[in-house]
């Protein structure tokens, strides 16, 4: 009963580092967990390089080898999205088209120009702000390329799991509307796995198909549950190779959510 009171707690104190209490339905050890066995076992045996990080609906994190950076090619266009929203000309007052214009392209399509144009606007001050604000431990920016900006897997789970934090308030349901609105020919990996009843806000990056990164990142919502998850993949022997590894890791994790 004491080993039971006591692990109960522990997974307490976890969620309140991280996210607002759960329900207490969710609360304890009938919780779900990510099946992180089974998708590092799927890992060791895929070529190239995998991290992966985890934050479940308790807000209990979970990782292997999340430590480690790598260059983030578009997942940047994310903490590109939050710092210009947070500045003081855009965050207290409504859109307008050309921010927009530059956004929208930006996240729903990839856009670089886009994304080139709204570095130049936000400047590496504020992305490392935001990204000491967020608690990030493996974060560093690079201006040009911008892809070539660092992270880990352990970051940017974090990072999704508590995005509209770092979001204000007004424009927290615009940047939800792009991250689930991806194209389609974007949506490879983690959303094909995603289970019934969940939606899935997430965003890629990639290295022009050569395999040399392939990344996601994401938060999945279910009403009032919400989980995070970012797969991290260095090296593999092409685009769709890395694809697949992120869609088998994605599907092992997920098991009973």
């Amino acid at each position: 009963m004491r080993t039971r009171i006591a692990r109960t707690l522990v997974a307490t104190v976890c969620a309140v580092a991280l996210a607002s209490p759960p329900s207490p339905a969710l609360a304890g050890e009938d919780a779900w967990r990510p099946k992180m066995g089974q998708a590092i076992n799927f890992a060791k045996n895929r070529a190239g390089s995998v991290r992966i990080a985890v934050v479940d609906e308790l807000g209990r994190f979970y990782g292997w080898r999340q430590r480690r950076s790598t260059p983030m090619a578009s997942v940047l266009k994310v903490m590109f999205m939050t710092a210009y929203l947070r500045l003081p000309s855009v965050r207290d007052r409504g859109l307008r088209q050309k921010d927009r214009d530059l956004l929208e392209p930006m996240i729903r399509w990839s856009d670089n120009a886009t994304a080139s144009r709204i570095r130049d606007i936000v400047g590496g001050r504020r992305l490392d702000a935001l990204a000491n604000r967020a608690g990030m431990r493996d974060f560093s920016f690079h201006y040009s390329p911008w892809g070539l900006s660092r992270t880990s897997a352990r970051d940017q789970a974090r990072f999704m799991y508590r995005l509209e934090r770092w979001i204000p308030n007004r424009h927290e349901a615009y940047a939800r509307r792009l991250l689930r609105t991806i194209v389609k020919s974007q949506r490879w990996g983690i959303p094909s796995e995603v289970p019934d009843g969940w939606r899935i806000f997430f965003k890629g990056g990639w290295g022009s198909g050569t395999g040399w990164v392939t990344h996601q990142v994401a938060f999945l919502k279910n009403g009032d549950r919400r989980i995070a998850i970012a797969i991290l993949v260095r090296d593999s022997p092409n685009h769709t190779y890395g694809t697949r590894t992120i869609r088998g890791v994605a599907r092992r994790l997920l098991k009973g959510l």
